[in-house]
């Protein structure tokens, strides 16, 4: 059985898949005897800082997504243990990790400057004012 080893995502950046370690691990939970036998959790592990295939600013946004997930060395960590296969959750730490690269494709918009406008202002002003009457009635000796 042959393996693809590219990936080809929505904008035609590839993913080598041979920069992906696979470790298969016990899984946690429910299961009975086969959870105590059988390594079907899957650890992918990626090495963001030293792969080919990311252009800079992708890699940046992917790291800034993904979190924790990433180690203090550039190691992407993605644990995958919903199925209980281990193909299925080879597959499905697969389908995570394009998922978070294709959302660090799309870069994020920048901010347009905008300024309050004047009514915006002068509706601002009049509650601080209502306010500031408020509290002022309340006072000592006010008749």
């Amino acid at each position: 059985m042959s393996r693809e080893t590219e990936l080809v995502l929505s904008n035609g950046l590839v993913l080598d898949t041979q920069e992906f370690e696979f470790r298969f691990v016990r899984a946690s939970g429910p299961g009975g005897q086969n959870v105590n036998k059988v390594a079907s959790a899957v650890e992918l592990r990626w090495d963001l800082s030293h792969s080919t295939c990311l252009p800079p600013g992708v890699r940046y946004r992917l790291e800034a997504l993904a979190g924790s997930r990433v180690t203090d060395e550039g190691v992407l960590i993605i644990q995958a243990q919903r199925h209980r296969t281990q193909e299925r959750n080879r597959a499905d730490a697969i389908e995570r990790v394009v998922e978070l690269t294709e959302r660090a494709l799309t870069p994020p918009k920048p901010r347009k400057k905008t300024r309050p406008t004047r009514a915006s202002k002068r509706r601002r002003l009049e509650g601080k004012r209502h306010q500031g009457d408020k509290k002022r009635l309340r006072g000592k000796d006010y008749d």
